[in-house]
């Protein structure tokens, strides 16, 4: 039975006729709801930087951040946590927890979304100072409140990002994300606006929380180490980008900096030995400008 209390299940009254319509109509249609997704994003981007502001401190005292999802939410989720560590070079510190493990990224598993019990088993290896963010469009999935509710009795802090702004569980947790999404094109159709709405979310999260993490040099990818020789080469190109020298240059850098392309850009920059930028990255934790900050102050 659809729960027509969740905004997410609602019926769309503009999209009762959709069946009826050309085809370009019906891609219009589709096209005119997904235009509404980010002035809903936009709302909500104050608790957004709440929650940035609080992995922060958590990474930078040595915890982890933890995605709890079922389905859609759950595969995005994952989606998110694993592209961070190829473009941002930061490992293990953001974390997917998917109901159902990874059979169920490719292939949906109904009823996992619905055990409390897996979910706290899931939050196991949270640990306090961590921080828990659930994913749930309707903001009530069972797996997602039990995950959270094991992290908070574990000290970890906690986030939910929704489609239902006015779910009671978003009183538990200390950040709540809730999207006013609306009704689908097709109704509970959550893997549309919704979903697009979540991936939204956790982009600018996750970007935010790189950025400030020290993790960029400008709009720059500085944390990209060079594995092989196409990732060499652009991240030549980048360090020619960063510090106006030419490609030579910042080639022999990188090689000095056994390919680790901050430890480059802060010898290029600080004019500093590959050793000593090794160094001042260490007690900086990695942030490319408070390095150069440090090297400039001493």
């Amino acid at each position: 039975m659809i729960d027509c209390e969740l905004p997410t299940e609602g019926r769309n009254p503009r999209t009762l006729d959709v069946d009826t319509l050309p085809t370009l109509e019906v891609l219009r249609l589709i096209n005119s709801e997904d235009a509404t997704v980010p002035m809903a994003v936009a709302s909500v981007l104050p608790e957004v930087a709440r929650l940035v502001d609080i992995a922060v401190d958590s990474l930078r005292s040595g915890g982890r951040v933890h995605y709890f999802g079922a389905g859609t939410s759950g595969r995005l989720a994952v989606i998110d946590a694993a592209e961070l560590p190829p473009t941002f070079g930061i490992w293990g510190r953001v974390v997917a927890h998917h109901a159902g493990g990874p059979g169920a990224l490719s292939q949906a598993i109904s009823d996992v979304e619905d055990d409390v019990e897996l979910g706290r088993r899931d939050a196991r290896d949270v640990q306090s100072g961590d921080v828990a963010v659930g994913i749930a469009a309707s903001g009530r999935t069972p797996y997602v409140v039990g995950a959270l509710r094991a992290a908070t009795a574990l000290g970890a802090r906690t986030a939910l990002i929704s489609c239902n702004p006015h779910t009671p569980y978003g009183d538990e947790v200390e950040v709540h994300i809730g999207l006013a999404t609306g009704p689908e094109v097709i109704t509970g159709s959550t893997r549309m606006k919704a979903g697009t709405a979540t991936k939204l979310v956790l982009n600018s999260f996750s970007t935010t929380l790189m950025i400030r993490m020290g993790r960029t040099y400008s709009n720059l990818m500085v944390s990209v180490n060079a594995l092989n020789s196409k990732l060499r080469a652009r991240l030549v190109r980048i360090l020619t980008e960063a510090t106006g020298m030419d490609a030579r240059t910042c080639e022999n850098a990188l090689t000095e900096a056994g390919g680790n392309t901050r430890v480059a850009l802060v010898s290029l920059l600080g004019e500093v030995p590959a050793a000593r930028a090794t160094v001042v990255l260490e007690e900086t934790d990695g942030g490319v400008r408070e390095a150069l900050q440090r090297l400039r102050s001493a």
